[in-house]
């Protein structure tokens, strides 16, 4: 029952990381491979299934609420959503490959939604980025080479 805990900690932390709450899953991925009590797979695959369901959530936010863009309330004003969607522009989808980075990758699965990024390309590009992140982290961690 413990080993199925630190799982459950692992993907409710990549989920949570993945969305815009200020969270960190790396540090508890770190501890439960030092930890031995766990497949160190198990543990990418969690992480990375829990960080990219995360992701979903912000593409799906960003489909649904940006009908309400011109709203007091909105949480992105209309100069930071429109660099935004002109990045995105730029860069196109290949940008969801930097989804893994701190303070970017976040809002780009958010502006990936608000421009209707097809889910298929959402989700291929998004768990090629997350997951690597994670097998190099484990990589490091356990000293594979």
């Amino acid at each position: 029952m413990l080993e199925l805990s630190g799982y459950l900690a692992l993907f409710l932390s990549a989920l949570g990381a993945a969305t815009l709450l200020p969270l960190q899953s790396e540090a508890l991925l770190v501890g439960l491979l030092l930890s031995g009590d766990y497949s160190a797979w198990g543990l990418l695959a969690v992480a990375t299934i829990g960080n990219v369901l995360g992701s979903v959530v912000n593409w799906w936010l960003g489909r649904s609420l940006v009908r309400w863009r011109d709203r007091p309330w909105f949480p992105v004003g209309p100069e930071q959503l429109e660099r935004a969607e002109s990045f995105y522009g730029r860069a196109g989808h290949w940008s969801l490959l930097l989804s893994w980075t701190p303070v970017v990758g976040d809002p780009l699965t958010l502006i990936a939604g608000v421009l209707h990024e097809p889910l298929w390309r959402f989700l291929c590009l998004v768990t090629l980025a997350k997951g690597g992140r994670y097998l190099a982290l484990a990589a490091i961690t356990l000293g594979w080479s």
